[in-house]
C-alpha cells in the first residue's frame, strides 16, 4: 500500500494513472471504523483507482478540546485499509503541509444550509469542511467522491461547495453503518465508557419511534416527544432535535405531500457529542 505526505507526492502519483480510468476518494480523519470501512469498499467496486485521505483538520473543529482528543490512528487505520485492498492510495498529510503557516478556512456562502443544527451550534464548522474537501478535490481530481449519511447536513454542504466551484466530480452518499444496538459508527464512540456506549444506543431508538409518530403526527409535537424522552434520560443531554426536508435542510413547519423529510439530533454523553439522522417518509 501507497502512504504519501506530500501534495507533491499525491499529485505526482495522481498524474500517473492513465487517462479514462474512474477515480475514487474517501475523505476521512481517521480512527477508521466499519462505517468508513463501508465507504471504501463502494468506492472500491465502482472505481479502478482508490485514494483514502486521513487528516483530521483543525479548521473545521470549533472546540479545540474536542481537536485533541480526536484520536489519530495512522498505523492501524493502514493495517485496515491493507485488509480490504493493497492498491488503495492513503494520503496522510500534516497540518503544515496542507495549510503552511495559515492555518485557516476560505469563506463560502452555503446559504440556509450552513445557519441550521450543526451551522448553528458549531461556528465556523462548514467553511473548514468546505476548505479541506475543496483542497481534496482539487489534488486527487476524483471521478467520485464517498461520504456517510451520518453527516447528512455535511453531505448537502459538500454537493453545495462542488456546484459553486465547478468541481467535476459525483457526490455520492451511503448508508449510515450502526454498531448492534443502533448507535451510528463514529470515531468519538471510541471515546465513551462501556456503560454509555450501551446507553447511546437510546438516541436510535428514540429515532425510530419518531419516525413511527411522524406518520400521524405534526413535526411539532414530534419534537416535542422527542425533547421529552431526553429530559427522563439522565445519562444523556440533548443538545437539538429537527425535522427539515431533506434536500434544503428547512425546518419543516407543516408536511406537504411529496417533499422528504428527515429527523436530525445532536446529543451529548458525558463530554462526548453524537449525531444522528433519520429518513422519516
Amino acid at each position: 500500500m501507497t502512504v504519501l505526505k506530500t501534495k507533491a507526492a499525491l499529485e505526482n502519483r495522481r498524474s500517473g494513472i492513465p487517462p479514462g480510468k474512474q477515480i475514487g476518494l474517501v475523505p476521512t480523519m481517521g480512527a477508521l471504523h466499519q462505517g468508513h470501512l463501508a465507504l471504501v469498499k463502494r468506492a472500491l467496486a465502482e472505481n479502478d483507482y482508490v485514494f483514502i485521505s486521513i487528516f483530521v483538520n483543525p479548521t473545521q473543529f470549533n472546540n479545540t478540546d474536542d481537536l485533541k482528543k480526536y484520536p489519530k490512528t495512522l498505523e492501524a487505520d493502514v493495517t485496515l485499509l491493507n485488509g480490504l485492498s493493497t492498491e488503495i492510495m492513503v494520503f496522510a498529510p500534516s497540518v503544515e503541509e496542507i495549510y503552511a503557516s495559515n492555518i485557516q478556512a476560505k469563506n463560502y456562502d452555503f446559504g440556509p444550509l450552513e445557519t441550521v443544527m450543526e451551522g448553528a451550534f458549531r461556528e465556523g464548522h462548514f467553511d473548514g469542511v468546505g476548505t479541506i474537501v475543496e483542497t481534496l478535490f482539487r489534488l486527487v481530481k476524483p471521478h467520485n467522491a464517498y461520504f456517510g449519511e451520518k453527516d447528512y447536513q455535511q453531505l448537502q454542504i459538500i454537493k453545495k461547495m462542488a456546484a459553486q466551484r465547478n468541481l467535476p466530480v459525483q457526490i455520492v452518499g451511503c448508508p449510515i453503518v450502526r454498531e448492534k444496538g443502533g448507535l451510528a459508527l463514529s470515531s468519538r464512540n471510541e471515546r465513551l465508557p462501556k456503560r454509555l456506549r450501551k446507553e447511546a444506543s437510546f438516541i436510535y431508538k428514540t429515532l425510530l419511534a419518531a419516525k413511527k409518530k411522524f406518520g400521524t403526527k405534526s413535526a411539532g409535537y414530534v419534537v416535542n416527544w422527542v425533547t421529552s424522552q431526553f429530559k427522563k434520560h439522565k445519562d444523556l443531554r440533548l443538545e437539538y432535535i429537527e425535522i427539515a426536508e431533506a434536500e434544503t435542510l428547512v425546518t419543516v413547519k407543516r408536511k406537504k405531500k411529496d417533499i422528504k423529510y428527515r429527523a436530525f439530533i445532536a446529543v451529548y454523553a458525558d463530554d462526548v457529542r453524537l449525531i444522528d439522522n433519520i429518513a422519516l417518509n
